[in-house]
């Protein structure tokens, strides 16, 4: 089977797990509930609500989310975290009500914003899950700095569309130069299975839109747990580049060139 056909039948079966797993639950005579196959960092299947409003649909997490963080002890109050959380949002196209992160679908577009507001939970729930005790600074800021130092050129937030149309939001990305292609980079604050299969199945969607010899690294955060074998493992046989965070100097020849 040659390498184009062995991704598509694994982006198939993505999405057939994708849907053999969502449940579907009536809350009541407005709302619905989805319980998606994706974990969050209790274990615990993420849930989305949603209603008929205006002709549209109106997606939700009912602030479970931002309140989860809050009860953990990481608020949102200061003015960087904020920012960080506005710029994130916008990046999936999700609005912030309250304590809710929202979006609207119409009957042509809804997978892709079912879709949007998944990737901005996880992403939200990622970037700010401190734990003040364990981590001292987000990990994205420190990523962010580090390249700052070696003078690595860059464009943050970067989204790109893949082949099945879905939105997807890297870190960073490095232009092409006339030594090196095109980079992109993503942080793994948490790494685990349910990352390591999300970043895979966005890049396999992403690498045949984008320009030959694109390359994806990806940077762990390994410094509470120093043992990430499986998952380096499991990134490289999919053709990205992992780099220890504590490692992070190997990565420097890759990215500055």
């Amino acid at each position: 089977m040659s390498m184009k056909n062995n991704l598509q039948k694994l982006i198939d079966n993505h999405i057939k797990w994708l849907s053999d797993k969502t449940v579907l639950r009536e809350v009541d005579e407005q709302w619905m509930e989805i319980t998606t196959p994706y974990l969050d960092r209790h274990n615990d299947y993420l849930q989305i609500f949603i209603k008929r409003e205006d002709g549209a649909y109106f997606l939700t997490d009912d602030g479970y989310i931002l309140n989860d963080l809050i009860n953990s002890g990481c608020s949102m109050d200061t003015q960087k975290r904020k920012e960080l959380l506005k710029i994130t949002l916008a990046g999936f196209g999700v609005q912030l009500k309250g304590d809710q992160l929202t979006i609207y679908a119409n009957e042509m577009n809804f997978p892709l914003k079912k879709h949007n507001l998944i990737q901005a939970m996880l992403a939200v729930n990622d970037l700010f899950y401190l734990a003040k005790p364990l981590i001292t600074n987000l990990f994205f800021e420190d990523v962010t700095h580090w390249m700052d130092q070696i003078n690595v050129r860059y464009l943050s937030r970067i989204k790109l569309v893949g082949k099945t149309g879905y939105d997807h939001m890297f870190d960073f990305a490095i232009p092409k130069s006339t030594r090196s292609p095109e980079r992109l980079i993503e942080v793994l604050n948490h790494p685990n299975k349910d990352a390591v299969e999300s970043l895979v199945f966005k890049w396999m969607d992403t690498k045949d839109t984008r320009p030959p010899n694109s390359q994806l690294f990806a940077f762990l955060n390994n410094e509470h747990e120093a043992n990430f074998r499986s998952i380096m493992d499991a990134l490289l046989n999919y053709d990205l580049r992992p780099f220890l965070w504590t490692e992070r100097a190997k990565a420097t020849e890759f990215l500055v060139a």
